[in-house]
């Protein structure tokens, strides 16, 4: 019985053995194999790190609004008689918009007008009476304090009459037509509104830290997505004398002509502003940068020699950077790359610091400093 036992353990040590052998002597031939084959060469694209003059500006998201602009309306309730303008009118200053009825005060006014002209006659006979003695200086003074309240009220009405009338606060251009003939409006309903766009204020803000680089008078440029290929001009004119307290900026306003009235007030623009002279950078696409927790890094191509056919053997060396200010598709490199070096745009994620590369710029990323957006 122990016998059989003993050949059993044997024969099962054996088996096992074997097994193991032979798992051992597959993953000793698989990595010869895989040692064999060498590392796969991976397909990149690159670019050719050049250096390029950067003007240092500073860039904003501005609102535009207009010189002046307000929501026309009428200082006194009233039906509206008649409409003297068309929706869109550019109108000039003391235009007339809109006439209110205003028969009644019509009629109110014309009595007191014959009341106060009795009045002035009453005085002026008086006035001839009192010269010759003939009435008391007293009946005088009341006849002339009757012609003064008698006049007053007739400027007070005419006043009221001339309110009836609405005439354009200032030129500019009309917008839609928010009322009709026959309407009741109460005092302050708006019946359109009234923009003037000859000229145009951007408001924008910035940080404390900018205002040693403003002045009043300094030049901006401005740009809105509504017109992609045109670019607007103007000069600061206000830097706002406080810093907001919870953001810490500072609100500036900037004024542009817009004889063509492209711009409207409402719109959001982007609003840039040049802080200084041209500075020399190396810029390369931002998809050249994987930025890690431990710092920015480039692959840039080094020549590992020739290949058995004579053609250079090329490696991708991974390369600490130091990057600066950013523009459109562009970054600036302030250190890491020289220029001249090639550098690796896309398909960076598969490689490592030696990996063998070779060079497909077929495609290559954005490198637009001013790229515009796309509707398709």
């Amino acid at each position: 019985m122990i016998k059989r036992m003993i050949i059993m353990l044997i024969i099962v040590g054996i088996i096992l053995g074997g097994i193991f052998g032979f798992i051992s002597f597959k993953g000793r031939m698989i990595k010869e194999y895989m040692a064999s084959q060498g590392e796969p060469i991976h397909t990149v694209s690159t670019i050719t790190a050049n250096a390029m003059d950067w003007l240092p500006k500073m860039e904003a998201v501005g609102s535009l609004q207009a010189s002046q602009g307000t929501n026309v309306s009428a200082e006194v309730p009233g039906i509206v008689e008649e409409i003297y303008f068309k929706q869109g009118d550019n109108v000039k200053l003391g235009m007339p918009l809109l006439q209110l009825r205003a028969k009644d005060e019509i009629a109110k006014l014309e009595a007191l007008k014959a009341t106060a002209e009795i009045n002035r006659i009453t005085y002026n006979r008086n006035l001839a009476q009192f010269e010759v003695n003939a009435i008391s200086k007293q009946t005088l003074d009341i006849d002339k304090a009757n012609l003064e309240v008698a006049t007053a009220n007739v400027n007070q009405q005419q006043a009221l009459l001339n309110k009836k009338l609405i005439r354009a606060p200032f030129t500019g251009k009309l917008g839609i037509r928010l009322i009709d003939v026959g309407q009741y409006l109460e005092a302050g309903t708006a019946i359109s509104t009234l923009q003037a766009l000859d000229t145009i204020f951007v408001d924008f803000f910035l940080p404390q830290q900018a205002l040693s680089s403003l002045k009043t008078g300094q030049q901006i440029t401005l740009n809105s997505d509504a017109y992609p290929t045109d670019t607007f001009t103007g000069e600061i004119t206000v830097i706002n004398p406080k810093v907001d307290t919870n953001t810490r900026n500072v609100k500036i306003r900037a004024t542009l002509n817009n004889p063509n009235h492209k711009l409207l007030p409402g719109m959001y623009v982007t609003v840039s502003i040049t802080t200084g002279s041209a500075q020399r950078y190396i810029t390369l696409p931002r998809t050249t940068i994987t930025f890690n927790s431990f710092g920015s890094t480039v692959y840039r191509l080094e020549n590992n020699g020739q290949d058995e056919k004579g053609k250079a053997k090329l490696i991708a060396k991974q390369s600490l950077v130091t990057t600066g200010a950013t523009r459109g598709d562009q970054i600036t490199i302030l250190t890491g790359v020289k220029e001249g070096e090639t550098i690796v745009t896309t398909g960076q994620i598969k490689l490592r610091n030696g990996s063998p590369v070779t060079v497909d710029n077929s495609i290559q990323p954005s490198n637009d400093a001013n790229p515009q957006p796309s509707d398709q």
